[in-house]
């Protein structure tokens, strides 16, 4: 189980992560890009943005943590993570993928992120 507290921690843990406010949410960009959310649909979860082959993997992997943010935005990607369910590993993951998605490539290109996220992109 992870908490808002770990999602943040983790989420600000990753290169020239930022907080910002969006929507009355907290979120969490790169290069001023969302890549994370909290409180989305509301307090129990988180929102990633993924790919959508990113998504695919993670929901069937992972059913009763992950689900897809409703309408487009689902459709492209974005996902909600259940904070109950989650694992602080498949948390971090599931940021890392997020960040790595949104992050400028010269940051990429410099960033131990790249080599130690297992490739998922």
């Amino acid at each position: 189980m992870a908490t808002a507290q770990d999602f943040r921690r983790m989420a600000l843990s990753l290169p020239e992560a930022t907080e910002g406010k969006h929507g009355g949410h907290p979120d969490f960009r790169v290069a001023n890009k969302v890549f994370a959310s909290l409180g989305v649909p509301d307090a129990a979860w988180g929102m990633v943005k993924l790919t959508p082959e990113q998504q695919n993997v993670l929901l069937e992997a992972e059913p009763k943590i992950f689900a897809p943010a409703a309408g487009a935005w689902g459709r492209r990607g974005y996902t909600h993570l259940r904070l109950a369910a989650v694992d602080r590993t498949t948390l971090l993951s599931a940021l890392t993928m997020a960040w790595r998605n949104t992050a400028p490539k010269r940051l990429l290109a410099t960033s131990a992120v790249e080599a130690s996220s297992g490739g998922h992109r």
